[in-house]
Formats: C-alpha cells, sequence, structure tokens
C-alpha cells in the first residue's frame, strides 16, 4: 500500500505498526489524491477547516500545524522556518484504503474498486535509491547553550511564570538528499510506534514514528493520552531493562510531570465537555517501546452535542504534553527560548470520517523534509521543572533521536 501510494504527490499514510492501542479502528488506513484542498494560515484556519468538513461531509485528511497557537491564544511566531509546512492543511482524498486484519477495505470516488485492487496488489516497487552517504547532523544548541537556557527557564519557574515547559532543540542538515519512503521503512523498522505515518504534501515530507495520541473523538467520547516520562530500554540486560521500568515507575519527577499534565488536559476537556464527565481512565501506566518506556495517563469525556468538531481542537491545541502550564505563557516562553519555529513539530497528523469522528497523533520522534530546498530537520525535547537537572535533560534529549540518528547515518 505505501509503495503504490508514494507514486502520488499527496498523501497520508497511517500505521499503528500493529500495537493493540486503546481506541484503534484500523490497522493501516491510506489516503491519496486530492480531490479538494484546504490550506490556511493561522488567523481564521478553524473557522475555514469548519466550513471545509461541513461542505465535503468526506474524509478529511491532514495536519495541525504547533503555530495555530497564533489563532487561539494572540501569539506570535518569529522564528526561521526553512520546512515551510503550512499551519494548516486537510484535504478530501479520491482513494481511501482501510486495512484490517483479514480484510482491505476501498473507498474510490468513480466507484472503480476492482481496479484500484489491482493496482495495488500488482504494483512493483521502484528500487529505493541508497542514502548517498550519511546524513551530517548539526544542531542549533551546544551542550553548554542548552544547559545554561534550562537553568534560565528554571529562573522563570522559580518566579512563578509557570510550573512546567516543555523545552525543544533542533538537528538539521540544510543540504540532504534522501529517499524519504527508504527512510521511513527504516524509522519503522528501528522504530515501530503505534501513530507513525508517512505524509507527503508534493515537495514536504513528514516521516513520523509517533508513540503520542493527541486526541480522538468517537461519537460523543474525547480521549487523550498524553505522554510525561521517559526512561531508557536495556534490550541487551532483561534484569537491568526491569530494573529501568521500575525506575520510570517510582519516579517523583517523572510522576509530577505526568500529573502535571493530566491536569492540563483534564482543564482543556472540561471547556468542551459535559460536566462532571471528565475522567482519568488510566493515570500513569507505563509502555514498553524500541528503545524507550513511556509514561502515558488517559483522560475521556463526554463532549456537549452542539460542540463544533473544530471547538474540541481548539480547546486542547496545543497538546500539553507539548507546551506545559500555564500553557499560554509557557508557549510565549518557547517562542523566546527555542531557535527555530516548530511549524509541523509537536502539532498532528490525522483524519476525520464523514461521521465528524476524527483522530490525531502528536508529531514527536519524526523527521521532517523539504526536498525542493534539501532541509532536513528533527527536534525533540523534554519537560522543563524546577528540580530538573540540565544535564540529564539534555540526554534524555539526544535518547529520544537514537532511531532517528542511527536511520540517517545508513
Amino acid at each position: 500500500m505505501l509503495d503504490w501510494a508514494d507514486q502520488f504527490s499527496i498523501c497520508c499514510f497511517l500505521d499503528n505498526q500493529q500495537y493493540q492501542v486503546r481506541e484503534h479502528s484500523y490497522e493501516c488506513l491510506l489516503a491519496v489524491n486530492a480531490v479538494n484542498v484546504l490550506r490556511a494560515p493561522a488567523g481564521k484556519a478553524f473557522e475555514q477547516l469548519q466550513q471545509f468538513i461541513d461542505k465535503n461531509k468526506d474524509w478529511c485528511f491532514g495536519h495541525l500545524g504547533y503555530d495555530l497557537k497564533n489563532e487561539i491564544e494572540a501569539l506570535q511566531s518569529g522564528n526561521a522556518d526553512a520546512l515551510q509546512f503550512d499551519d494548516l492543511f486537510f484535504f478530501v482524498p479520491e482513494i481511501v484504503l482501510i486495512l484490517n486484519t483479514h480484510e482491505l477495505l476501498i473507498g474510490i470516488k468513480s466507484g472503480e474498486h476492482a481496479s484500484v485492487a489491482r493496482s495495488v496488489f500488482n504494483h512493483s516497487p521502484a528500487p529505493s535509491a541508497p542514502l548517498l552517504s550519511p546524513i551530517e547532523i548539526k544542531s542549533r544548541f551546544t551542550r553548554d547553550t542548552y544547559i545554561d537556557t534550562v537553568r534560565q527557564l528554571q529562573r522563570h519557574i522559580l518566579q512563578g511564570d509557570c510550573y512546567e515547559i516543555n523545552f525543544c532543540q533542533e538537528f538539521y542538515n540544510d543540504n540532504a538528499r534522501i529517499d524519504p519512503l527508504q527512510v521511513y521503512r527504516g524509522l519503522s523498522r528501528e522504530s515501530p510506534n503505534p501513530f507513525s505515518c508517512y505524509y507527503r504534501l508534493k515537495e514536504r515530507y513528514l516521516l513520523c514514528a509517533s508513540p503520542e495520541r493527541y486526541l480522538c473523538k468517537k461519537g460523543s467520547r474525547l480521549i487523550s493520552q498524553p505522554i510525561k516520562g521517559t526512561m531508557a530500554r536495556n534490550n541487551k540486560d532483561a534484569g537491568a531493562d526491569r530494573q529501568n521500568r521500575e525506575m520510570l515507575t517510582e519516579s517523583a519527577k517523572e510522576r509530577s510531570e505526568n500529573i502535571m499534565v493530566v491536569d492540563l488536559v483534564r482543564n482543556d476537556l472540561a471547556k468542551i465537555c459535559k460536566e462532571g464527565s471528565v475522567q482519568v481512565d488510566e493515570l500513569m501506566g507505563i509502555y514498553a517501546f524500541p528503545q524507550v518506556y513511556q509514561m502515558i495517563s488517559t483522560i475521556s469525556g463526554e463532549v456537549a452535542g452542539s460542540v463544533p468538531l473544530t471547538e474540541m481542537i481548539k480547546a486542547t491545541f496545543p497538546m500539553g504534553s507539548m507546551t506545559g502550564a500555564p500553557k499560554k505563557r509557557v508557549m510565549e516562553l518557547i517562542e523566546q527560548f527555542e531557535l527555530t519555529r516548530r511549524g509541523l513539530f509537536s502539532g498532528a497528523v490525522g483524519y476525520i470520517t464523514p461521521e465528524q469522528d476524527m483522530d490525531f497523533n502528536v508529531v514527536i520522534r519524526s523527521i521532517l523534509y523539504n526536498s525542493s530546498n534539501r532541509y532536513l530537520s528533527y527536534q525533540t525535547g523534554s519537560a522543563i521543572t524546577y528540580y530538573s537537572r540540565a544535564e540529564d535533560e539534555y540526554e534524555e534529549c539526544l535518547l529520544k533521536a537514537t532511531s532517528i540518528k542511527k536511520v540517517l547515518n545508513g
């Protein structure tokens, strides 16, 4: 399916990598070839999106960029952006493929379902172009400047500006040549994750191995699953690996970070859910992924029937796990102390159904690439609290990028 999809200049391939994640509807979902398109900068993007959804009454796939914060909270973004993804992009696909364990469902505007099936199953993948050489990665921060910046942020926490802030740094190459499909395959082998995505918008690519869900709607139920809390796996020593899991479970710092983001998500959902319906379904669950253990909580609520879909997004976006608390103030600090615009990173990619259900990931553990200017980028971050040790936070950023670095090094 993925090989076949890459012939289209616009495609969105969502893969749960066979994880049995709560509320997952599909093993794999693919949309190709835009029939209708919405591109919108922050300003009136959500109003335009709701009009787009209401007019088409169809599947819509696309993304929400982090800088939609400017519309939601009347903020600004002045940092550099070489990737140039739109703040908001959605498309109605000509063809939708839904893969479940024992069946492939095909939806196509023309009704030529059999023709699409033959095309997919008989497709011969083009030979992958090898990486010309390992991609040399540069960093916007040196280790020392990163540590100094964290300490400046901790002074803001001490002064009462905020409780927790998600601080990210960018790694990049400004003259990279890659085969995006090949790199995505490599990333999926190294780090299969339940909210993975291959997303192409002409010359712009997202190669995503995200473990995190931003927001899911099924009927009147909204679900968010923020991640806060990370510990390295030890895949060579089972005893040491179990010990690392226990360390994460018992870490006062990681638990406090997770509880803070749970409170933030509860507050966000309460804006658009029925009074008394917001609940924590799971608090600080520990989940195993190939390189790391993650602490994940699940919060849900029953949305009021008259609330438009875009109001649900506006009430909860950007996701608390990628901002901190209080949300508006930390986004001001993020703009002040980070050196590049986040853009699609720490935004969301996903889909809206004809019934106006939806499911979106959090764009983390991802490579972003613009083939027209050869700019390649990935960002990693961690939650900074007053009790954070700056050196440890720097190492956590490197840990989260382990799979990406391995793939780019060939």
